[in-house]
Parts: structure tokens; C-alpha cells; sequence
């Protein structure tokens, strides 16, 4: 399964970017099979759950290092990640993440966790 992440760029710190991830209908699975998360890198460790989705949509976590500025959710096979009051420190790669793995009303943050990814978004803060 291979997940489509989008929506990455340049901003100015303030701003606001909104990345999407679409993951594919294969083998019979649609969008609620699987609960998704978006990840960013972390230098020398395992990549950061920044936020996850249940796959109900109903569970949501977000880091406290983007609570109350970031906000996860999905609509069907779509997972978007709404970015404002971005910072210079949200600049980073970003990956979109699904697993099957996860009950329905349950969120996955840790990496290993997720058996599918996207190939990531760049988001770049700086004025």
C-alpha cells in the first residue's frame, strides 16, 4: 500500500498548511481498515508521532509540542493534517503513516506500529 502525502512547503512562521494523506482501496480495504498517523524526523532518534487518527475518527493525539496549533482528522480515505501558528522548529520532513493493526476506536504513535508509509512532505518555516 503505498500512501500519498501532499501539501507541504514553504510558509512564514505564523502561517498555516494543511498536508493531506489518501490511502489507496487495495484488496478489498478501504480508508476505515486503517488507523493513520503523521510522523516527522527526529535526528538520531525514532521518528515523532506528531498526530494519529483512530480509524472511527473518533480518538484523536496530537504531541504536546503541537497541541492547540495542529489538528488531525479523515474523511474516508483521506487523512489531513491542519498546521497553523507554524513555528520555525515545525520545519521538518513529514510522513503519513497507516496500519491495520489497531482496534477501532485505538491510535497507533509509535513508529514501528505502522507497516505502511508515504514517501513524506517537506514543510519549510522560515520568513
Amino acid at each position: 500500500v503505498q500512501l500519498q502525502a501532499s501539501g507541504g512547503g514553504l510558509e512564514q512562521p505564523g502561517g498555516s498548511l494543511r498536508l493531506s494523506c489518501t490511502v489507496p482501496g487495495v484488496s478489498g480495504r478501504t480508508g476505515n481498515d486503517y488507523a493513520i498517523g503523521w510522523f516527522r524526523t527526529v535526528p538520531g532518534k525514532e521518528r515523532e508521532c506528531v498526530a494519529a487518527i483512530s480509524r472511527s475518527g473518533r480518538r484523536l493525539y496530537h504531541a504536546d509540542s503541537v497541541k492547540g496549533r495542529f489538528t488531525i482528522s479523515r474523511d474516508r480515505n483521506t487523512a489531513y493534517l491542519q498546521m497553523n501558528s507554524l513555528k520555525s522548529e515545525d520545519t521538518d520532513i513529514y510522513y503519513c503513516a497507516a496500519t491495520l493493526g489497531t482496534r477501532w476506536d485505538s491510535v497507533a504513535i509509535l513508529s514501528r506500529e505502522y507497516e505502511f508509509w508515504g514517501q513524506g512532505t517537506l514543510v519549510t518555516v522560515s520568513s
